[in-house]
């Protein structure tokens, strides 16, 4: 299982992923370019003092992702997903797709997903936060597979 991100714009909602995958164990990929400075300060003050402990995996661009990216389903979280996430079998491969906060992710990226999900929402709301649908989908996603056997909540 891996959270991957398309070209991320917020510092903060990238810092609280990262730990997120930190906490959980889950490799991270950022796609770039980033929509402000990788370094930037606001990175880490958001992870804490996760951001080094995470297994981060960084890529210049969307070709050199997919040039290099590891075995697995690609996994697109969308507004306009043909699945619901509830209703998803994950297996422990794939790789959860999140898109930029300001715009999501562009056609070629849509069609290269090899599963598009959504979370339901209430009528009339159009989206969550990334870092609550990263939360949400990657929950469902170590529950379903075991991901979480090798926690342990006491440490």
């Amino acid at each position: 299982m891996r959270l991957t991100l398309y070209q991320p714009d917020i510092a903060p909602n990238m810092g609280a992923i990262a730990r997120l995958a930190a906490c959980l164990s889950v490799p991270l990929d950022i796609i770039e370019p980033c929509g402000f400075p990788f370094d930037e300060r606001r990175i880490r003050r958001a992870a804490m003092d996760y951001f080094d402990r995470v297994d981060l995996h960084r890529y210049r661009s969307w070709d050199d992702f997919c040039a290099r990216r590891p075995v697995g389903r690609l996994v697109l979280a969308t507004t306009t997903g043909d699945h619901r996430f509830p209703d998803l079998a994950f297996r422990p491969d794939d790789m959860l797709l999140f898109g930029r906060e300001s715009a999501g992710v562009p056609t070629e990226v849509h069609e290269a997903a090899d599963l598009r999900l959504r979370i339901p929402l209430a009528p009339g709301l159009r989206s969550l936060n990334v870092v609550a649908c990263a939360a949400m989908i990657l929950g469902e996603a170590l529950r379903q597979t075991g991901g979480f056997r090798e926690m342990d909540a006491s440490s």
